[in-house]
């Protein structure tokens, strides 16, 4: 993940309790659809359009990406509010629905979702399974506790260490591989603590369980800061890569959501919604979206 997540999508999508939550994104962002950009809302297919509704899965667990608001049921955060704003541009209302990570890909293509925005890393192999519309540059990052915490430069130091992850994450694969290397060299794997969200990978460092918790850059530093001292950021970011909003191939909705993501940046509403979340870093130039960009 020089961003978020990696899932192979070896989990099969649950029946039941695949979402804990589908909200309409606030009330002036799902408001009823003005049309839009009028050369933006063309390129909706017409069966989405005829809908009405841009349908967006999340795992509200990622702040300040996406994670649930002080409401407790509606999702926030830097995805929500650039859904919401997309939508808008293609003249349609969003709802945006809570959905555990490893889930969203096979909700998608089982057609119950148009687009995922939830922190995805575009990778090649995710490219198989969705289109991907290219839109922020995220590395990876290492926290641990402020007092009696561990010292590391790099990934490379991790061999012997427990690390925290969130299932399904690129994270998750990456401590991994490194602890692949960690035994070819000779030296201790590293113990890779999976968690099903990323709240409770964040629990295991606060609680000592794990001695490091590794995220999105954006994501470990919001935890740094949200912690109010307990966390510290340690060692030098990791594999810079794209994120990617995942649209479901079927919806031949990429070259409209590209259109308006390109709208938005030259009008500024997506800078001043990176700028809201503070994730200003990850943010990228109109040159650089693309469509299916992975560069692994």
């Amino acid at each position: 993940m020089g961003s978020r997540k990696l899932s192979l999508f070896s989990r099969g999508l649950a029946t039941a309790g695949v979402l804990s939550a589908v909200v309409a994104y606030g009330a002036s962002s799902a408001a009823a659809a003005t049309g839009g950009v009028p050369s933006i809302a063309k390129l909706v297919p017409a069966a989405i359009k005829a809908k009405g509704t841009l349908t967006v899965a999340a795992d509200a667990s990622y702040a300040p990406d996406e994670f649930i608001g002080p409401n407790g049921h509606t999702v926030i955060g830097m995805d929500a509010d650039l859904s919401a704003a997309l939508a808008k541009v293609m003249g349609l209302k969003v709802t945006i629905s809570n959905v555990t990570f490893d889930n969203i890909i096979p909700a998608m293509l089982a057609g119950r979702f148009m687009m995922g925005a939830s922190s995805f890393t575009d990778t090649k192999a995710r490219e198989k399974q969705v289109t991907f519309v290219d839109y922020a540059n995220v590395g990876e990052s290492f926290y641990t506790l402020s007092r009696g915490g561990t010292k590391i430069k790099s990934i490379a130091d991790i061999c012997g260490l427990t690390v925290s992850v969130e299932s399904g994450t690129t994270e998750q694969t990456d401590a991994k591989t490194q602890s692949g290397k960690c035994v070819k060299a000779g030296k201790k794997p590293v113990n890779v603590a999976v968690f099903p969200t990323q709240n409770q990978a964040n629990l295991a460092v606060s609680s000592r369980r794990a001695q490091l918790g590794f995220a999105d850059t954006p994501v470990a530093a919001y935890q740094v800061k949200q912690s109010h001292g307990n966390f510290k950021l340690v060692g030098a970011a990791y594999a810079p890569s794209p994120y990617g909003l995942a649209i479901a191939k079927s919806t031949k909705l990429a070259p409209a959501v590209k259109a308006a993501l390109l709208y938005l940046i030259k009008n500024g509403t997506y800078g001043r919604i990176f700028k809201k979340w503070g994730v200003q870093s990850i943010a990228i130039p109109a040159s650089k979206v693309k469509i299916n960009g992975a560069i692994s």
